[in-house]
């Protein structure tokens, strides 16, 4: 049996943009998804602590130690520059591996989305 557990969190990181005119997903500064063992194109889902929104879409790489989080396309109309968002993804395991899975959890820092 598969079951579906958290891989990877990045806990708490503020919206620095949201572009309607890109064709989709949430850009992440790729030292974040390193941290987080998230890859181009992976399945993120988005929970917004300012409003309740919660959305999912696919990450894509921004900057090295930019701290950038942009929501893109259709997204940018749930965020707002400034909102405090967790991201999410998870994973489908074995039930004995999940029962002893750690996923990947990252707190950056909170004034600028770096790892610093």
């Amino acid at each position: 049996m598969l079951v579906q557990v958290v891989k990877s969190k990045i806990h708490r990181v503020k919206v620095t943009g949201a572009d309607l005119n890109y064709i989709g997903s949430i850009t992440i500064d790729e030292d974040l998804m390193d941290a987080a063992g998230i890859i181009e194109g992976e399945r993120v889902q988005i929970v917004n602590n300012n409003n309740g929104n919660r959305l999912e879409t696919y990450a894509i790489p921004g900057p090295r130690g930019s701290g950038e989080i942009t929501l893109n396309g259709a997204a940018s109309r749930l965020v707002a520059v400034g909102d405090v968002l967790i991201l999410i993804v998870y994973a489908f395991m074995e039930l004995e591996e999940a029962k002893v899975f750690k996923p990947q959890l990252v707190f950056p820092n909170e004034k600028d989305n770096t790892l610093t």
